[in-house]
């Protein structure tokens, strides 16, 4: 007899996974066309001593299809745009579509010590990269009050 650990959120967890793999299958539409997957672009940050970096995974996404916005009153990074379906499909032909396609919009969240007017976006070899320096913290004298 084989004795295994409880695991309260394993039906959690497998739900979870026939949900999302419901939605990464293709169906069938209107006009024989194939519904494909919506396009959810993966996103790297990171940061060193002066800037905040995020890297956006792009594949085939050209550059004037990506809008990268700021909202310095919510202090939101907002990256959209569209993967757009290349039209290649023949009648008599069948293909496999797993590539992901459609709108796609991302945000978030900034912190403080983000300098708003200095950010820097370009895409090389279908990665978008958006530099976000930081503000630098001035140093601060410490100054003595004298008491009277």
């Amino acid at each position: 007899m084989l004795v295994t650990r409880f695991d309260p959120f394993a039906e959690i967890r497998e739900l979870e996974k026939r949900l999302l793999s419901a939605v990464n299958v293709p169906a069938a539409a209107e006009n024989d066309k194939e519904v494909v997957n919506a396009f959810v672009p993966s996103v790297n940050t990171r940061e060193d001593e002066n800037n905040y970096m995020v890297e956006i995974d792009l594949p085939g996404v050209k550059k004037e299809d990506i809008k990268v916005n700021i909202d310095p009153e919510k202090r939101t990074l907002t990256i959209s745009g569209e993967r757009k379906f290349k039209e290649e499909v023949k009648k008599e032909d069948y293909y496999k579509i797993e590539s992901s396609y459609g709108k796609f919009m991302r945000t978030f969240s900034l912190p403080e010590n983000v300098d708003l007017e200095n950010i820097d976006a370009k895409t090389e070899e279908g990665v978008l990269h958006i530099t976000l320096p930081k503000i630098k913290k001035e140093e601060t004298e410490i100054k003595e009050i004298p008491v009277k």
